[in-house]
């Protein structure tokens, strides 16, 4: 049985070398796919893991205007306080807003002393509902030495509005895809079993079991789905690391995050090599049911 399987792996990278210029269309078509889908995948994760952090937070964020005293900060703690439909106000200095931001972004955005911390004081104001955060970041943005309060605004606003077209339109699109990467595969499959169809015939004639016959096909349709999800694994290493640097550093000031890449990347990369095995596999078998008819 050992050897059979390891003869099965060798007539598989044999068609595969054989096919050069289809097998390479393939793997192309895979490749494509799996880059779209690991970017589809890593949007809706994100925009659902926003959308879920903003409905599950009502805080607003008020920012002290640099220089403000003890006494004013007091003073204005109380304000905030007395706004209606605030039910906690807790304070956040620059200086633990600086280590947050390191904690959330890596060693690499210690840039400054803590003399020379630009970042603000800020309040964080628990609104009592979702719905009353509007009211109470407006109220609070017209208190004395408020340099701005925010609770994403727009950002927000535009997030759960696109969250659900995200991950409808995402999940689409990402069907189709793999869709037309099973076509081409199972297309490439299939001029190689018509090459082989005569041998295929006598094989039949000796006695050869379909599962027999199947099994190089199937293994060479896996062998095109690992080699295609090679460079949408490298791509997605280092492509969403630098997303995450860039895009991240303007959430955080908001109090929100991505995904951190080490808890995104490797589910992905693992969900492209499996889904590539998959859809060759599978694109496989569909080639190979006509061929077996008795």
């Amino acid at each position: 049985m050992i050897r059979t399987f390891f003869r099965h792996i060798g007539e598989s990278l044999k068609s595969l070398k054989r096919n050069g210029w289809m097998t390479l269309a393939s793997v192309s078509a895979v490749t494509v796919t799996l880059v779209l889908v690991g970017i589809f995948l890593s949007i809706i994760f994100n925009v659902t893991k926003l959308a879920k952090d903003i409905e599950r937070t009502v805080d607003v964020s008020v920012f002290v205007e640099i220089g403000t005293e003890k006494k004013e900060l007091d003073n204005l703690e109380k304000e905030l306080k007395k706004l209606p439909e605030v039910k906690e106000v807790k304070f956040s200095s620059k200086k633990e807003q600086y280590e947050k931001l390191v904690e959330d972004m890596g060693n690499s955005w210690k840039l400054f002393s803590k003399d020379e911390n630009p970042l603000y004081d800020v309040f964080i104001v628990n609104a009592s509902t979702p719905e009353a955060t509007k009211e109470v970041q407006k109220s609070a943005t017209k208190l004395k030495n408020v340099y701005k309060a925010d609770y994403g605004g727009l950002s927000s606003d535009k997030i759960f509005k696109i969250s659900k077209a995200v991950r409808k339109w995402g999940i689409i699109a990402t069907a189709v895809l793999l869709f037309i990467a099973v076509f081409l595969i199972s297309n490439t499959i299939r001029i190689t079993i018509i090459s082989r169809k005569r041998e295929i015939q006598i094989m039949r004639l000796v006695g050869a079991k379909n599962s027999f016959i199947r099994w190089p096909f199937f293994l060479e349709g896996a062998w095109i789905g690992i080699l295609g999800s090679i460079v949408p694994i490298i791509i997605m290493t280092l492509g969403y690391m630098q997303a995450y640097f860039y895009v991240n550093r303007g959430l955080v000031t908001s109090g929100y995050s991505l995904i951190k890449p080490d808890a995104l990347i490797p589910q992905i990369n693992i969900l492209m090599l499996v889904v590539g095995i998959l859809i060759g596999s599978v694109g496989s078998i569909l080639s190979m049911r006509r061929f077996l008819k008795i």
